[in-house]
Formats: C-alpha cells, structure tokens, sequence
C-alpha cells in the first residue's frame, strides 16, 4: 500500500507492466476516438475495448494483474487517471499536486505525501484538461489559472506554467457527500450542546451572522450545520462562487457566479448575485463567502429587512473579520468614511462565529462573539463563548475546552421576543448573576 492507502502499481512483479499499459491505453483510445460513445456507456465501452486488445496480445495474465489494469486503464479514460483511487477515497479530504512527483493529500487533519507519481508534466497536463475540458473553461501560457469544480461539487484549482514554476499544481477540496449535522459536530467536541442551543435561537431569532476562519477551517461545513436550523417555510436564496452548499430546504433558489467567456464578457459576480437576489423576495440571503464589493451590499441588505442572512468570511479572529470587512466593502469603490462604514456594520451585523483549523488537525469554534455596537468610531464586540486551550497531550492533540464567558448578549430581548428565552446557565451564571451584571 502507498503512503495514501492505494495500491502499488504492479510493474514490479510484471516484466514491461508499463509498455503493457501503454499498449492497452492507446488500443482503447483509439476505439474511443473512433466512435466516441454516449457518456453513460464509455465505461462498458472501455472494458469491451479492453477485454478485445489483451486478447490480441495473446498474454496469459493473472487475474490480479487484469484486474488492476482494468481499474488502471478505466481511471485514465472515465475518470481522471492517478488521483482517481484518492478521490475515491473518503477518508482523504484534500489532494495536493505539487508537479508530477510530489503529491499530498490531508487525510484524517493531518497531510501527507503519497507515492503517486505522474509520469510527467504532460500528464499532469493531461489531468488538467479533463477536468476543465467539460466545463467549458480553459487553461494555458495565456491564461495558466482555472477554478473549477468536479461532478460531485469538488473543488478545484490548478496553475501551470509559466506561473507555476516546478511543474503543473492541481489543489482538490473533497466535497462530502453528507454534511454534518450539529449533533455530529457535537460528538466531534466542535462545538458544546449549549452552544447549538444558543446559535439555533440565533438563526430562527433571524439575526444576522458572519462564520469567519482561515482556509479549510471549515467555515463552509459549519454554514451548512446551521442552515439546518432555517425553517422549511422560508424561501432562501444562495448565493457562491461554485455551489458547495447542501441545503436540506425545499424553497431554495441557489446561484452561482459565471466567469467570462474568451472574449472577456459574459461574466456574473457574486455582487451582481447579491444585488439581483434582492429583487427575488427572499426571506433570508447565504452568501458563500464575501470576498470582494458584494460585502456593502450584504450589509444593506441585512440593514434594510433581510435579517437572518448568513455569509463567511477569511480572518483568523472575530475582530479581523470587522478589518477585513471593512476592506471588502472600500473594493465597492464608494469611498464611503471609515466611520460610515463601521456604523453600517455595527447595525448589520449581530454574531461572529470563529472557527479555527487547530495544529493537530481538528477544527473547532473557537469563539461566539457578539458586535455589541459602536463607541466613539470602533465597533465593539463581546466574547459570549471563548476556547481556552490548556495545553497538548502526547500524541499532540489539543487539550482545552470552550465555555460561556458569563456575558449575556445585548440581543436577549430580541430572542425573547421572538419565543427564544435561554437559560442562564447557557451563558454560565444563574438568573440573578445577569440580573445585576453591568456590560
């Protein structure tokens, strides 16, 4: 077995297993080309083409040596060649190439290398333009960047040369075919039951919210955790860059940003999205992540009856989310003061859900923080819920704990009247602690 858990090529143990390969390879090829047949029936086709070119090799092979070149030659012609066993599996989360020699996955938090090789930069290539291909996009000297996203919602970056210097990158971000539920993160420590309790009243108590966390911290997973708290009468618009949410909903309307054509037009921003989802009547707007000018108009739009809209955002505290929203919203280019747009955050936005991608692996929320208003021109915040690490045990997990900081949030009486009335120990005190506790 390799590094990656996939099995070892059998060229070892097959004298010329790989003039073999190739043999076969271009045999099925060839068919293909000639006739090239329905989507649905190119994997019999295959198999038939195959099962007809090692007879005329008149070689009498072991059954496990078949076996694996079917497999081998069925992943270069239906599916997309060496990374197919490591998409296949569910364990890996993400597959890194870095040039045809050195590939990574992160399988279970942590990453390692695997003994994939790629024969070359050209088969790199290869790859490359079977995944890009069918959708319409394409990748060159010209143009050596393409984003992109497989069948089943995985997705995809890749760079060639002359940016990429050491030879063609892929990056694959696994999409999981079942979300996790709460309770699930629950059982993974991600989160404490009274925490669920106090987002849910959150989300149906329609306040707005922003999950901010660095890359593949698992901002996108925890979205689609709380989405399910949305009740199922509410028509909700969706709003991403490549569609990753799997909302469980039946009123939903889910969009997704265009990119140009060749000629350069034709292209749909998530803040043309955002705009024109206001025109849709929804009660309640996602938007996958703001990274651009859409940021302003997700701020009027939950400050002028959309509440309840939810978003993510990259930043690696609640308080860099305000900084990097800030950021977002000067890109609209309204040269607006700082002090305006600060206020139109301060009205918009109600709780910062940090999420953190931990040294071992693990990801957890790591702070419920409440935009608590405005003093003076800074916005100011309070930590409701906070995760205080204690320290490492020695298989080097992370050892500590999240809990509620004794702060009630200014919002209560919003929640309560809306039917959502917490219990003091949520927020660790009792009753008559919040009764006389001074903000």
């Amino acid at each position: 077995m390799t590094a990656s858990g996939v099995k070892a090529s059998p060229s070892a143990s097959v004298p010329d297993y790989t003039k073999l390969r190739e043999y076969l390879l271009t045999a099925v090829m060839q068919d293909l080309e000639a006739i090239p047949p329905a989507p649905e029936a190119r994997r019999q086709v295959v198999q038939d083409s195959l099962a007809e070119a090692i007879t005329r090799t008149k070689l009498t092979l072991p059954e496990s040596i078949r076996d694996h070149l079917l497999q081998d030659i069925l992943d270069e012609t239906t599916g997309y060649g060496l990374l197919q066993p490591l998409l296949d599996d569910p364990n890996i989360t993400e597959i890194m190439v870095n040039g045809p020699r050195n590939i990574y996955i992160e399988k279970n938090g942590r990453l390692e290398r695997t003994n994939v090789v790629f024969e070359d930069n050209s088969h790199v290539m290869r790859i490359i333009d079977r995944i890009v291909s069918p959708l319409g996009r394409h990748i060159d000297s010209d143009s050596p960047m393409v984003d992109a996203r497989l069948p089943d919602g995985s997705r995809v970056n890749a760079v060639i040369s002359p940016c990429a210097i050491d030879g063609a990158s892929i990056t694959i971000r696994k999409f999981r075919k079942e979300k996790y539920s709460v309770a699930q993160m629950i059982e993974l420590k991600s989160l404490t039951q009274g925490m669920a309790d106090f987002l849910r009243a959150c989300i149906l108590g329609r306040l707005n919210i922003i999950i901010s966390g660095g890359t593949g911290s698992g901002k996108t997973t925890l979205l689609n955790a709380l989405s399910g708290f949305i009740p199922q009468e509410e028509r909700i618009v969706t709003i991403e860059d490549a569609a990753e949410l799997q909302l469980e909903q039946e009123h939903i309307v889910r969009l997704e940003t265009k990119l140009a054509n060749v000629e350069g037009h034709g292209a749909v921003t998530v803040r043309e999205l955002v705009r024109n989802s206001l025109r849709m009547r929804p009660d309640r707007i996602i938007v996958g992540e703001c990274r651009g000018g859409e940021a302003l108009d997700m701020l009027q739009a939950m400050n002028t009856g959309h509440d309840g809209s939810l978003t993510t955002i990259h930043a690696n505290t609640p308080r860099d989310a305000l900084s990097r929203l800030e950021t977002l919203v000067m890109m609209a280019g309204m040269d607006l003061p700082i002090k305006v747009i600060r206020q139109q955050i301060s009205s918009a936005l109600d709780v910062i859900i940090q999420v953190s991608r931990m040294r071992d692996g693990t990801r957890r929320i790591t702070a419920i923080t409440e935009v608590a208003g405005m003093e003076g021109d800074m916005v100011t915040m309070s930590d409701i819920f906070k995760f205080n690490q204690t320290g490492v045990d020695g298989e080097g997990k992370i050892q500590g704990t999240i809990k509620p900081t004794g702060l009630r949030p200014l919002f209560g009486p919003r929640l309560e009247a809306a039917g959502f009335k917490l219990s003091a120990d949520i927020f660790g005190g009792t009753a008559a602690d919040f009764s006389t506790a001074r903000r």
